[in-house]
């Protein structure tokens, strides 16, 4: 019983971290570039912290599973590494957007 009601707790607990999309707005794209500062390979979105030249963002990135099987490997969004992201600005977070596709090393990767 106390098994079951620790796996009850853990899904609810990753259904609370995960967020919706709606949150991101479509209509207004931002295509970014800068370098990156920060990463995280994690669950349930990956991320990076991308230094512009106005302000450091927190990109999020697809789960690991699928940044893997399309080709956006731990060691592309290591620190120091540049990039240019596309992606849609979060509605309550001005330094957050969610990313559709990501250009590292002359590599483009389409994450959604």
């Amino acid at each position: 019983m106390k098994r079951l009601m620790f796996l009850a707790m853990l899904v609810a607990a990753q259904a609370f971290a995960h967020h919706g999309w709606s949150g991101y707005d479509a209509d207004h794209p931002l295509q970014l570039s800068g370098s990156i500062e920060d990463s995280g390979y994690v669950h349930p979105h990956g991320f990076v912290r991308l230094k512009t030249p106005d302000k450091t963002w927190t990109v999020v990135l697809a789960p690991p599973t699928r940044l893997e099987r399309r080709g956006l490997s731990r060691e592309m969004i290591k620190p120091g590494k540049q990039a240019s992201v596309y992606g849609y600005p979060s509605r309550e977070n001005s330094q957050e957007m969610r990313a559709e596709r990501i250009t590292i090393d002359r590599k483009t990767v389409e994450l959604r």
